[in-house]
């Protein structure tokens, strides 16, 4: 099928990471659109409500074993007959300077982030080269300027950035385009300790010019319009959605200086 086909068809794809904040917003999303998604995650709870929610299937996946990762995307592709679009929303957020960073943190840190999107990556290429497709990663700001106490996590997040360039040149000849989204701090269970009181949520706010902290939503948005296939001379990307975190200076700071 070709690109103007597909266009206004029910299209096929997965979410990896489905039952976090951003993951369930996207699956949520293009489930309305009325497209065919399978949704991938851990918590086996959170994965069967949402499957039960969307009336979509679901696929137990751990970021620590690749193979479960291949066995999604296999079982999206033979259960829908395609596959048009993987976006990988797994992560995590470790906090600290590396002097305080154990030898466990750091790989986990690496494995949750970047080999996961690795993963992603091979078992996307494998399943859509025949036909093409749509690759979205997630990156961080925190990849793209420098913020204290983020060396473990900057540094993954900035693999992926890497990935994305390379992945992009690779697969572009087999019509897979691979991009990535670089949030700033999401509101979400997992960054909640940046947020949930009075002080820590204003000193977050105070660094993303737009005077406010991201919702799943302005992330999953922009993951869907990547996603889609009338967007497809798009590829190799890197598209900041971070209330101008990495490239803007709030006006408070400013006035500071």
């Amino acid at each position: 099928m070709s690109i103007s086909d597909s266009i206004g068809q029910s299209l096929g794809y997965v979410v990896l990471g489905a039952t976090g904040a951003v993951g369930s917003e996207i699956s949520q999303r293009l489930a309305r659109a009325g497209h065919r998604v399978m949704l991938g995650g851990r918590d086996q709870q959170r994965l069967d409500d949402l499957s039960s929610e969307l009336d979509a299937p679901r696929s137990c996946v751990e970021a620590e074993n690749p193979d479960s990762i291949d066995h999604c995307l296999e079982q999206a592709a033979n259960e829908f007959g395609r596959l048009d679009g993987v976006v990988n929303c797994i992560g995590s957020v470790l906090l600290k300077p590396a002097h305080l960073t154990s030898d466990e943190e750091w790989s986990q840190t690496l494995s949750v982030n970047l080999t996961t999107a690795f993963s992603t990556v091979r078992s996307a290429a494998r399943v859509m080269r025949k036909a093409g497709g749509s690759v979205v990663l997630i990156s961080s700001a925190a990849a793209r300027i420098g913020i204290a106490n983020h060396e473990a996590i900057a540094a993954a997040k900035a693999g992926v950035i890497g990935l994305t360039l390379s992945a992009s040149a690779t697969y572009a000849s087999r019509g897979i385009r691979v991009n990535a989204v670089a949030p700033g701090l999401i509101k979400s269970r997992i960054t909640r300790h940046l947020w949930e009181s009075e002080a820590a949520e204003s000193t977050s706010i105070s660094m993303h010019a737009l005077d406010r902290l991201g919702e799943p939503a302005d992330v999953a948005s922009l993951i869907e319009w990547l996603l889609k296939p009338e967007n497809n001379w798009i590829t190799g990307q890197i598209l900041g959605v971070d209330g101008g975190l990495a490239a803007v200076i709030p006006r408070t700071r400013q006035k500071s200086s």
